[in-house]
């Protein structure tokens, strides 16, 4: 059965358009989901909205969106009024404007969809937009209203479809300067930088999403086979914390050595000689310092 669609509207290219629709690239499909019981009855509960003052629960069709002007203030706005609210991206994706991908800074992207024509007439010029963007190698900024709001989206071909990608806002975006700025600048050595690379080549591997299972939810699963079993709940063992480095070096040689990279050989022998070398002409200068004094 084939996915219900997030969107359906058009997609332009100049005078060139054509009927398009968004899937949802992200299932949300859980294995452990949680309901919220009566302790004492051990029945299901559910959620009412009580008014706020009087505290009595509203009966159905009493429910409607308020927009505070002011304090207290509130415009109501109903259900049929905020559907009638249309702009040309509510149903129209104009393809304005093309960038590499890899222009756009991955903080700002957000949710990715698949872009599919939603009929046979479609499907030529779809391919031809598709090809296009393709041979070219870019990417197209546009506009999208989803979940009643606009949205700026990145759209670019993948296989027989294209993938539309939702953008932050920038005054969303927390700018890594506001988090980095503190950050002290550190000079690193060069010997221990060599150690590193070698411990990131022996571990070099390919992105495969198949290999990637929720391990916390496992456990939650095992908890729940062991209760629903009469059982106590697992007692598992907390994994050791990590602590800070004290001696950096040593800890980098053990990780090589560790990942089978035992070649720490010639490279982490020299390194170990040239820091031994800087420690001791260090001590060296301080006894010199001192006695001078």
């Amino acid at each position: 059965m084939a996915p219900r669609p997030a969107w359906k509207g058009y997609l332009k290219l100049s005078l060139v358009t054509c009927a398009i629709e968004l899937t949802n690239v992200v299932t949300h499909t859980e294995k452990v989901s949680f309901r919220i019981l009566n302790r004492k009855t051990g029945n299901t509960v559910k959620r009412i909205y009580v008014d706020a003052e009087t505290g009595k629960p509203l009966d159905e069709g009493d429910e409607i969106k308020g927009y505070e002007v002011s304090d207290g203030d509130f415009v109501h706005i109903e259900e049929d009024e905020i559907e009638a609210v249309e702009i040309e991206s509510s149903h129209t994706i104009s393809l304005d404007g093309f960038v590499e991908k890899s222009s756009i800074e991955q903080i700002y992207l957000d949710t990715p969809y698949y872009v599919s024509p939603a009929d046979e007439v479609s499907q030529e010029a779809f391919a031809v937009i598709r090809d296009a963007m393709a041979a070219k190698k870019m990417a197209s900024l546009a506009r999208i209203v989803l979940y009643n709001r606009e949205r700026p989206v990145v759209i670019e071909p993948l296989g027989k479809g294209m993938v539309l990608t939702t953008l932050r806002y920038d005054d969303t975006v927390r700018q890594p300067s506001t988090v980095f700025d503190e950050i002290k600048a550190t000079k690193t050595d060069d010997e221990m930088i060599d150690l590193a690379e070698h411990i990131i080549g022996s571990k070099k591997t390919k992105f495969d999403a198949s290999k990637f299972d929720d391990r916390y939810e496992d456990a939650l699963l095992e908890l729940i086979r062991a209760k629903k079993a009469g059982k106590k709940a697992p007692k598992a063992k907390a994994p050791p914390k990590p602590s800070n480095v004290v001696n950096l070096f040593d800890a980098l040689k053990k990780s090589l050595n560790a990942e089978g990279g035992g070649k720490a050989g010639k490279s982490s022998s020299k390194a170990s000689r040239r820091t031994k070398a800087k420690a001791s002409a260090a001590g060296h200068n301080r006894h010199r310092s001192r006695k001078s004094a």
